[in-house]
């Protein structure tokens, strides 16, 4: 059996919680929320976090996605559509069970249904949850106006929820901009600290910035999942509500009631990244972890992806173990390190930020990366961009920071 799919602009979140509501209980149609300004899907290299919206020029294509069908299998409810930061468009399927599983292990970790401050574009899966926490909650989101993300107004949304518990979810360039704030203003710090949570995914969160957000005493939770989990089910290192993970020649995988269907209309990568053994289903992440098992229960730890590796010299060396080694330095906590060619070594990494730094920066790296890494993950120099090229999620844009690199070359 199959139901109707909806493309619903992702522009009104109260329209999309209306339409998520119908899709959710089955009166309505499954649907699939999209960037308005993308069609065909497009990746850009304006910031949403400086700019507002990303920019109409500069578009950059992704190769282009299967026709999107009008049916979906009836218990689908939601599609979203993921590229990540670096890979190829994908168009993951959810039921409304998944879904609502999250909503309520969530619900749960965080000590009870409240209300939420959404600052999340929609048509992402951590968006569409803060929307679907708020229905199971039956609470009225408060949204984010729409343009730069300010500490400020972010804040004073915060003042304006009245319910008992207060929530919100943001990715770490958000909390990079609300700690700088609340360092300085005792106001904005007074009203983050009003929240009983605030969730941070995404990517990463740099150690330095975590720590401190809690020196602030604000309760960051950092979050690990995806648009194939229905978003974060591992919190703080724990999976949360049924989630379980296990890893399997180093690779991380997930299993829990949260997990998608698969891709819409791509049956061989459903197969390659959702399998089942011994009666379990199970996601392949791509994420290189560790599972632990203790007194507190199951610990995950994600070390990087594994598809994020260069040959340097003839060693393989992991971008995201460099990366973290460049965050814990003051004024890098958000540069990214992306892999770019080298007559030398065959490939390097280099560290680009839009920070301005200092004579000498760049010997510092190079000696703590190499006492981290090892001497070939050494960064080679240092690229300085007005602004770090996001996705609207808040992400950065791996895919157009090495473009931009590749076209000064």
């Amino acid at each position: 059996m199959t139901r109707r799919l909806e493309v619903v602009p992702a522009v009104d979140p109260a329209e999309m919680s209306v339409a998520v509501r119908a899709a959710l209980s089955g009166t309505g149609p499954a649907i699939l929320p999209r960037e308005p300004q993308t069609e065909p899907r497009a990746r850009h290299a304006g910031s949403t976090l400086d700019d507002g919206a990303p920019a109409q020029s500069g578009a950059l294509a992704l190769p282009a996605a299967a026709a999107l069908p009008t049916e979906v299998p009836k218990n689908v409810a939601l599609v979203v559509e993921t590229s990540g930061s670096s890979g190829l468009p994908k168009r993951v399927a959810l039921s409304a069970d998944a879904l609502l599983a999250s909503a309520g292990a969530t619900e749960s970790e965080i000590g009870g249904p409240g209300q939420w401050v959404l600052a999340l574009p929609t048509h992402y899966i951590a968006g569409m949850q803060v929307l679907i926490r708020s229905i199971v909650a039956a609470t009225r989101p408060l949204v984010m106006p729409p343009g730069s993300f300010k500490a400020r107004a972010f804040a004073e949304l915060v003042d304006e929820l009245t319910a008992e518990l207060r929530f919100s979810s943001i990715v770490p360039a958000q909390l990079a901009r609300l700690v700088d704030a609340a360092e300085s203003d005792t106001g904005i710090r007074a009203s983050l600290r009003r929240l009983d949570a605030l969730l941070i995914g995404g990517q990463a969160v740099p150690a330095a910035l975590f720590t401190r957000a809690t020196d602030l005493g604000l309760k960051v939770k950092r979050t690990y999942g995806s648009s194939e989990t229905s978003g974060g089910c591992v919190y703080d290192g724990h999976p949360i509500g049924q989630a379980v993970a296990r890893t399997m020649a180093g690779e991380l995988e997930l299993a829990g009631p949260m997990l998608a269907e698969g891709y819409l209309g791509d049956e061989e990568l459903t197969a390659r990244k959702f399998y089942s053994d011994a009666g379990r289903r199970w996601y392949r992440t791509a994420d290189s972890g560790e599972v632990t098992s203790g007194p507190a229960g199951m610990q995950v730890s994600v070390s990087g992806r594994l598809d994020n590796v260069i040959i340097s010299g003839g060693i393989k060396v992991a971008l995201d173990r460099v990366e973290r080694v460049v965050q814990s330095f003051e004024g890098f906590q958000t540069a990214i390190v992306v892999p770019q060619p080298s007559e030398q070594w065959g490939q390097t990494a280099v560290v680009v930020t839009s920070e301005p730094f200092g004579e000498g920066t760049l010997a510092l790296l190079q000696a703590a990366v190499t006492g981290a890494v090892g001497r070939p993950a050494a960064p080679s120099r240092i690229v300085l961009l007005d602004a770090l090229p996001t996705l609207s999620s808040g992400k950065p844009d791996r895919l157009a920071v090495v473009r931009a690199l590749a076209s000064r070359a």
